[in-house]
């Protein structure tokens, strides 16, 4: 057992060997061949789920058995992958009783197994029923390729592996432990050689007949006991100091004597320094990690996996260890159940390519050969890229726009090593090796073929600064990573001086350097797991390395395939290890890892003989791998060693093409011949790159850039960064002409210029929207009982929106998948459901003994929509989104919650605001109040995590803002509100706060205002004031990409606002969306921004109704961006706040 199991206290040990002790009994009854209680006792312990008797009952279409099977681990409405596995054994039960012809079983099934359904998707259970009246179900158009029996089971087994295999319930429980043949035997031996050696008198051959009581050898006979070791009955006894201390087996021993965990099998040359063991079982072997990574890139996987820190036990959803655990399961759309049967068991098999990109749907010129490449971990159609002549260029795939193009400058020669400054001098020529974005995006990192890496912040469309050069090796730097060891972001590189060193991604201050490989290091990846962070290294020799942060040298020495060039990855999900390698000769090499022994797994087939240079690769979707050779793309299934799929992009790539996933793995980025980039895209990517086709494009700041003459292209594009902050991307191209110091690749964009976009500034508006033709909005399906929505958001998915109203109740609509909704996502174009599970219940709060009118309600939605936390002035309730049940309810009042926010790293820990000014950290899992912050001095109303910062922000109706951190619960700074000359708030007046997606900036609404602050220094950076007679604002938000805020104003106004200024470019006016008759009593109470689609929001209003808006698809965005050049603008209701005040710069 693990070091960090052993300190957490007796309770957790035992529990742990008790679930133990079940595994060896397992592997007892297997070896006696108990066959039926060796599965009896898998699903009664629920700790171990036999793949292969749940295929072998499949496969022979017992179906009481495999769901009586399935029920030891999930019942069918635990979570969305459980109704999925359920749903797609009944229906293929049901579609048996039809091939039959046995009518009466198949309607049995339909209402006794997949009525339960109809709930989820009335639409599928009316098709699913019509199939009775066709003779051959195969005439339905969708079951046509419906084969026999035998086949039909065997697809659909493929199916619900995958599904088993995600669901977050089956966790850490389809592995059988690695154990030695006999181990419960040898246990007894060993306790039975032990006691003999207690014995008094110990006989030379003990006659054992029972294990019911200890051994004690009869009469003494004066003859000695031969050494057990010899024993045959009793087996081998262990040596002195053979089995360690439990709290020795942690992942690095403090002698050179093996380590029994499975590090040791990675450790050819165990370190002999003396040191204490880390907590977490083993830096690189043990067990899965609990929170996803991001997609990996050819040359070495980012570092993603560490920005969202999991607790240490992460299977929070286990029914028998915590029945109050928030599951931290992967998301999935509400609706779950498709409206037709494609994607289900019958069409998997012929449709899995289908989720790969292999579709060309743009073609970009970058001017120069890509060498590396990176999409945008949050802004999923930015493409980042680096060339063999050291340029960096941003693309916007969507728009075919490039947003950013610098060539290769060093920033400061005379800091610069004199090594560097002479190899500039014989050879100016430098390429990029790698590109990539920091975990949250507002950073990316180049490295370069001498000596340096350059680190450029980035935040809204064209604001790419500099931020940090650093001379980093000797000779080229070949990869570049990001990670969070000790919760700080660092910057790690490699070169070619033989060295891994680790930098301070602020300051640039060097923290590490790691010395001992006897080669160039080729690639770095750095990964999370098990509480320890760790970097994996490759060299030109095919040594692969690993090292904990600190000096102690390198826990792993172990030869790569191939021998030259490798890289590393993880699947998305962080479980699985793979590694990319092309040998001297042109071998090339894709293997899977078993890292609990450091062996190659499997290796996967279909490289040409010999590749025509060094194959790169990438994962997406914990399914696929591709890598680029032979002129193409080629693909494979993680689980099958055979190539799955090539595709040539409609040709024109070169020999070992670079290659490059976008986050979800909708789109793929892939380098050409002719300096080109191709988009390649599956069905989710096409309709994402589709909502960019529409959009108009606002040139009047490039055209302005490009007629004056510049006298100093780089100062003056400075001075435009500094006075845009952070300028809407669409809005300016200066950067092309300007940051670049030459135009030489301004052909690049010249047939984006227009013509009138020269006037368009001198005639620039506010969009005014009056009429409801003018956008499309929906008012979604109604409740009588409600009279004001109090509280609003969209599920974390996108495909629902679920309301608070005053009197305690919640709403839920979701979407449909359909014609006229292909996505099933929340739109304008089609009215949603009004949900209820077929119980009838309603999520109601518990109101106490207060009236819910009167209380102030707030709720907080789970990352994976399965539960939300709600309260209206009573206790605070958790629900089932699914059931709408409720799991519990605690912390009765007072002090009553106003405000709720989950932990961004942990589900299970929550912030808690309270309407007696205090905020109480609460740990639901425990029942335990962890900390309770005091700092304000009237009711809290609001609370922001930012996990990039490790802090807190709250608000209060006391117009005060405080920063805690969230390790200790420390508060670091405090201020109030800036308020308006001659404006004092009313009484208990709301103070709400939002993280801008970069983690670092957030915005504040109060009715007086609107404003961004810094947070470090809680600087407010820009502000807006509506006139002194206008309409106080209800509230605010930012869109996801958060490019725009959303507001809502008393007068039932809603107002768009460029974030990067806050100058307003849009206003929809009442008339609009309400009808006059009510347009004057209802007001607008709360907004809501759409968590994927940028343009779209929603408004709760005060009659109990929800509205849903979006521009026009003509417009495809909310009005255009002000120009710099005006200033502020006249157009804006009113602001106090001076140009320089609003324009300077947000960094």
């Amino acid at each position: 057992m693990c070091l960090f199991a052993c300190l957490q206290g007796g309770a957790v040990a035992m529990s742990s060997l008790s679930r133990e002790l079940v595994f060896l009994i397992l592997q007892f009854l297997d070896e006696e061949k108990f066959k039926e209680t060796v599965h009896k006792l898998e699903q009664e312990s629920g700790f171990f789920f036999n793949m292969k008797y749940f295929e072998d009952e499949v496969h022979n279409g017992n179906w009481d058995e495999v769901e009586k099977y399935l029920s030891g681990f999930t019942k069918v409405d635990d979570n969305r992958y459980s109704m999925k596995i359920f749903f797609e054994i009944r229906k293929q039960k049901y579609l048996e009783a039809l091939d039959k012809h046995d009518r009466s079983k198949a309607v049995e099934i339909l209402v006794k197994d997949l009525k339960v359904f109809a709930t989820f998707n009335e639409e599928l259970f009316k098709e699913i029923t019509q199939l009775l009246t066709l003779e051959n179900f195969r005439e339905n158009e969708q079951l046509s390729k419906y084969g026999d029996t035998k086949s039909a089971r065997a697809i659909m087994l493929v199916e619900l592996k995958k599904l088993i295999e995600a669901n977050p319930l089956f966790r850490d429980k389809l592995q059988f432990p690695n154990l030695k043949n006999s181990r419960l035997r040898t246990l007894i031996n060993q306790s039975l050689n032990w006691q003999h050696q207690l014995c008094k008198n110990p006989r030379p051959n003990p006659d054992i007949k029972t294990l019911f009581v200890d051994h004690s050898c009869g009469q003494p006979n004066g003859a000695r006991a031969p050494s057990p070791a010899n024993n045959p009955l009793l087996g081998s006894l262990p040596k002195a100091g053979g089995f360690p201390p439990l709290g020795a087996h942690g992942p690095f021993q403090p002698t050179p004597a093996p380590v029994p965990t499975p590090l040791a099998g990675w450790m050819s040359n165990p370190s002999t320094v003396t040191h204490a063991p880390v907590s977490g079982g083993g830096a690189i072997g043990l067990g899965a990690p609990s929170i996803p990574a991001a997609l990996k890139h050819p040359r070495t996987p980012p570092t993603n996996p560490s920005v969202d820190y999991p607790s240490a036990d992460s299977d929070h959803v286990s029914k028998r260890t915590r029945p109050m655990g928030i599951s931290d399961e992967v998301n999935l759309p509400v609706n779950v159940l498709p409206l037709t049967f494609q994607g289900h068991g019958h069409s998997q098999a012929f449709n899995a390519p289908d989720d790969l990109p292999k579709t060309v749907t743009r073609t970009l010129n970058q001017g120069s050969a890509p060498m590396s490449m990176d999409f945008h971990p949050v802004q999923q159609t930015l493409l980042l890229v680096g060339t063999n002549v050291g340029d960096i260029g941003l693309w916007e795939v969507g728009s075919r726009e490039r947003l950013v193009l610098r060539n290769f400058k060093v920033w400061d020669l005379s800091a610069c090593s004199m090594p560097l400054q002479t190899a500039l001098v014989k050879d100016p020529g430098v390429s990029v090796n790698r590109v990539i974005w920091s975990p949250d995006g507002s950073l990316f990192g180049v490295a370069y073929s001498r000596h340096i890496v350059q680190i450029y912040s980035y935040h809204s469309g064209v604001d790419a600064q500099q931020h940090l050069e650093i001379d980093a090796h000797v000779g080229g730097v070949n990869d570049l990573a990001f990670s969070h060891p000790n919760k700080q972001l660092c910057v790690i590189t490699c070169g070619d001086d033989k060295t891994i060193k680790v930098w301070d991604a602020a300051s640039g201050a060097k923290q590490y350097t790691f010395e001992g490989h006897e080669a160039p290091v080729y690639s770095v990846c750095p990964h999370y797991k098990e509480n320890i962070q760790f970097i994996f290294s490759t060299a030109l020799d095919g040594k692969i390395k690993a090292w904990l942060y600190d000096n102690l040298g390198s826990r792993v020495d172990y030869d790569a395939p191939g021998r030259w060039c490798t890289t590393m990855a993880y699947s998305a999900d962080g479980t699985r290890l793979f590694s990319c390698g092309t040998s001297k000769d042109g071998e090339s090499f894709i293997v899977e890892w078993n890292e609990s022994e450091g062996a190659v797994k499997r290796t996967y087939q279909g490289f040409r003989k010999r590749s025509l240079g060094v194959v790169q690769f990438d994962t997406t979707k914990n399914r696929f791998l591709a890598a680029g050779d032979d002129f193409s793309i080629k693909f494979w299934d993680m689980d099958n060693i055979q190539l799955l799929m090539t595709v040539d992009a409609d040709g024109g790539l070169p020999a070992s093409p670079r290659i490059r996933f976008n986050k979800d793995g909708a789109l793929l980025a892939v380098s050409t011949n002719e300096n080109g980039i191709k988009i390649l895209a599956n069905t989710d990517g096409i309709r994402l790159l589709r909502t960019f086709e529409n959009l108009s494009y606002d040139m009047s700041r490039t055209s302005e850039a490009m007629t004056k003459p510049a006298i100093n292209p780089i100062s003056a594009a400075a001075a435009a960064a500094t006075s845009a902050g952070l300028a809407e991307r669409g809005s300016s191209m200066v950067a092309i002409a300007g940051m670049n110091g030459d135009s030489r690749n301004l052909g690049d964009v010249k047939p984006r210029i227009t013509e009138e976009s020269n006037d368009k500034s001198k005639i620039w508006k506010v969009t005014e929207i009056n009429e409801p033709s003018q956008c499309r909005s929906l008012k979604l399906p109604e409740n009588l009982r409600i009279n004001k929505i109090s509280r609003l958001i969209y599920t974390n998915s996108g495909n629902a929106i679920l309301a608070l109203a005053s009197n305690a109740i919640h709403l839920l609509w979701k979407w449909q998948r359909g014609d006229r909704n292909a996505s099933g996502k929340a739109t304008a174009n089609v009215s949603p459901q009004l949900w209820q599970p077929s119980s009838g219940i309603l999520m109601t709060n518990d109101a106490a003994e207060s009236n819910p009118e009167e209380a102030v309600p707030c709720f907080a939605l789970s990352k994976n929509d399965s539960y939300v936390m709600s309260a209206s002035g009573g206790k605070i309730s958790l629900f089932n989104m699914m059931t709408f049940k409720t799991m519990t309810t605690f912390m009765p009042p007072p002090p009553a919650a106003t405000f709720l926010a989950f932990h961004p790293q942990d589900n299970n820990i929550i912030a808690i605001g309270m309407d007696d000014s205090t905020i109480q950290i609460y740990n639901v899992r425990v029942d335990e109040v962890k900390s309770k912050l005091k700092g304000h001095t009237k009711r809290i109303t609001g609370l922001a995590f930012s996990h990039v910062l490790n802090v807190l922000v709250s608000s209060g109706a006391d117009a005060q803002l405080c920063v805690w951190n969230s390790d200790g619960w420390e508060k670091q700074k405090t201020r109030f509100l800036q308020l308006p000359a001659g404006r004092t708030p009313v009484a208990q007046t709301d103070t709400r706060v939002q993280f801008h997606q970069d983690q670092i900036h957030f915005l504040v609404v109060h009715e007086t205002q609107l404003a961004i602050y810094e947070t470090t220094k809680l600087d407010s950076l820009k502000q807006w004031f509506p006139r002194e007679s206008a309409a106080p604002i209800s509230h605010g938000t930012f869109s996801c990409d958060s490019q725009l805020i959303y507001a809502s104003f008393l007068d039932a106004t809603i107002c768009v606002f460029s974030s990067s200024n806050l100058r307003l470019r849009c206003r929809i006016n009442p008339s609009a969306y309400l009808p006059a008759s009510v347009s004057s009593s209802v007001q607008p109470l709360v907004i809501a921004a759409h968590p994927q689609e940028p343009n779209q929001f929603a408004v709760g209003l005060s009659d109990g109704s929800v509205h849903v808006f979006e521009p026009l698809e003509s417009e495809g965005k909310w009005g255009v961006p002000p120009p710099i050049e005006n200033g502020s603008a006249s157009s804006v209701p009113a602001t106090s706040v001076g140009a320089s005040a609003s324009d300077q710069a947000q960094r």
